[in-house]
């Protein structure tokens, strides 16, 4: 679904999908579940291209890797596209029905030949030509992305362009067709839909739309804010300008970000009163002048997480809250209680009913309240020996959880595994022989050299 920051497709349907793009993700390891998915829809024959500067774990198991050069995303998608009108493979029904712009965008990537693209992103244009035809004429084709073009500052571009692809094909909206964003982290999308973002409400209505922002300033009884936020990056410069001069971390380290090894203190340092809300003593948190203790979410408190496919599960807590911790929807609720308002949910459920009755999100109101399963917590034992420093004075954490060492088996006594590692015979439906084989490519658009 177009902006509503969500996949249009389950996880089920790669495996029942011909053509695979997996751009910019390397799906093994950072999403090894929805990986075995689609290591399904090898084994039942689909095709699979690999973009990616890096020659990753998930590029063994494609049909080809292309090794394009950093940042040269929206060049080879538009170079796709443009061979794809072209050779005549649009689907002209679809976007006469579905879409608008297409001329504009017809217009746009004719520069993009395949030449063109070839001396840009350092993929051979017959390279580019073999996925464009490959992914125009298959009856059922997905794209598969996450933080590998997000996570650029043209990341938005990037994620057009390939949209981009999928309506001039019609690869939308049908069974087994369509756009996977992959979340980085977990419940990325939880907090997306629960309208954690700069410029929307929950269930991703917009603030600027004076009907979506009336609706919420009826529930929670007060005039809101009709302007759209700060993204993180507009926050980071508006602390170097002295534009923003307090903030509140929550669990978030910036000295950590964007791969730099050493922590840099300084945007911390410029605010005044830096308060660090998190599980750990970070970085960052040594800095603060507040530190407050929070929860382990999906170890010691209450609530839902949404995967990347919009699948809502609950959580309970397992454990209880050691020393000064707290729930962070409970610091969060103190914190609004301080500020002045006073009708702030301060309970999971509470919050959950807000949400799906006072708000009345789109399609969350089809939800059902979470139900408790009415467990008693366990209560962290004091004789495990801390092997990290304490978060804060009074919090009681430490730096990994205390689990009782599991006693190997030798390997005298560990059974032996049988790989066929022939293709004599094709896999049966839901065999992981390729994750055990590490099958390699049938050929590189690219040769793999130590800066990749």
């Amino acid at each position: 679904m177009f902006g509503a920051g969500g996949g249009t497709s389950s996880y089920l349907e790669v495996e029942e999908t011909d053509v695979i793009l997996l751009w910019g993700s390397n799906a093994r390891e950072a999403h090894p579940i929805y990986f075995h998915h689609v290591l399904k829809g090898l084994d039942n024959g689909a095709r699979m291209f690999a973009v990616d500067p890096r020659r990753t774990s998930s590029a063994k198991f494609a049909d080809a890797w292309l090794g394009l050069n950093v940042g040269t995303d929206v060049a080879m998608a538009n170079a796709i596209g443009r061979e794809i009108i072209a050779a005549d493979l649009h689907n002209k029904d679809f976007i006469a029905h579905s879409s608008q712009g297409f001329e504009d965008y017809k217009a746009h990537v004719e520069p993009y030949t395949l030449e063109y693209a070839e001396a840009i992103t350092g993929v051979p244009a017959e390279a580019i030509r073999e996925v464009a035809h490959a992914y125009a004429s298959a009856e059922k084709a997905q794209i598969l992305w996450t933080l590998g073009i997000t996570e650029h500052h043209n990341g938005v571009d990037n994620v057009k362009s390939l949209c981009n692809l999928a309506l001039l094909t019609g690869h939308i909206g049908r069974w087994g067709s369509g756009l996977v964003p992959l979340r980085g982290q977990n419940n990325v999308q939880g907090g997306g839909d629960m309208g954690a973002l700069p410029n929307k409400f929950p269930g991703f209505q917009d603030i600027t739309n004076p009907d979506h922002r009336a609706k919420f300033e009826a529930a929670y009884g007060m005039e809101l804010n009709p302007n759209n936020g700060k993204h993180l990056t507009l926050m980071l410069e508006a602390m170097e300008h002295g534009e923003t001069r307090r903030r509140l971390l929550h669990r978030r380290e910036p000295g950590r970000l964007r791969g730099v090894r050493r922590p840099q203190p300084g945007t911390a340092r410029r605010s005044r009163h830096p308060r660090v809300q998190d599980i750990f003593m970070t970085a960052t948190a040594q800095l603060a002048d507040v530190v407050l203790p929070s929860s382990v979410g999906w170890a010691e408190g209450d609530g839902t997480v949404t995967s990347s496919e919009r699948r809502v599960r609950n959580v309970h807590a397992a454990v209880t809250l050691p020393g000064a911790c707290r729930h962070d929807h409970e610091i969060i609720g103190e914190l609004a209680k301080r500020m002045g308002v006073d009708s702030w949910a301060t309970q999971p459920r509470r919050s959950w009913d807000e949400l799906a009755v006072a708000v009345a999100a789109p399609r969350r109101h089809e939800l059902r309240t979470p139900r408790s399963r009415g467990r008693t917590p366990v209560a962290v034992s004091p004789e495990i020996t801390p092997v990290r420093r304490s978060c804060t004075a009074g919090c009681g954490r430490t730096t990994s959880a205390a689990v009782p060492r599991r006693r190997s088996r030798s390997p005298s006594t560990r059974p032996e595994r049988a790989v066929d590692r022939t293709n004599s015979a094709a896999p049966d439906h839901g065999s992981f022989a390729r994750l055990l084989q590490h099958r390699c490519p049938v050929r590189w658009f690219r040769e793999p050299d130590s800066q990749r």
